[in-house]
């Protein structure tokens, strides 16, 4: 019947999307890379009567998150951010990345916790295309935590 709530849960769509906890608050377009991956470590108990070794859960390790946004006029946002790691005064940062519903609330959110800028990629230059200008960066950092609910 037309007015009816929807009862049925819909997937979030991918496409909107914010980034939080940066130096300068950029806007992204792209974020690749949220994951964190356990270790396996093969264990086998002096005393088992069990021959082969037994899997147990190791330490969990973490990749880079690479983000990506356009070039603007207004300054060198993720630049002037990983120089400060060249200078040797690294500015770690708590990233939040939070997939927003269809009202502007982040259900779903990543935190990056102790991030910091490994690498800056410029954009690709082409005097035929008609692309806009995209930049790059890719952070590391320390744990990942997911948090579900709230805004």
């Amino acid at each position: 019947m037309a007015g009816e709530k929807q009862e049925t849960p819909w997937p979030l769509p991918r496409f909107s999307f914010s980034v939080t906890g940066m130096p300068g608050h950029p806007v992204f377009q792209e974020v690749t890379g949220l994951e964190t991956k356990g270790q396996v470590i093969d264990d086998r108990a002096r005393k088992s009567s069990i021959f082969s070794p037994v899997q147990m859960p190791g330490h969990a390790r973490v990749g880079n998150v690479t983000m990506k946004k356009g070039i603007f006029v207004a300054g060198p946002l993720l630049w002037t951010w990983f120089e400060s790691i060249r200078m040797n005064r690294i500015a770690r940062s708590n990233i939040v990345v939070s997939l927003l519903d269809q009202t502007g609330a982040a259900p779903y959110r990543w935190q990056l916790n102790n991030a910091f800028p490994t690498k800056v990629t410029g954009t690709d230059l082409k005097s035929d295309g008609n692309e806009v200008a995209v930049e790059s960066i890719e952070v590391a950092f320390e744990t990942m935590t997911i948090a579900l609910g709230g805004s």
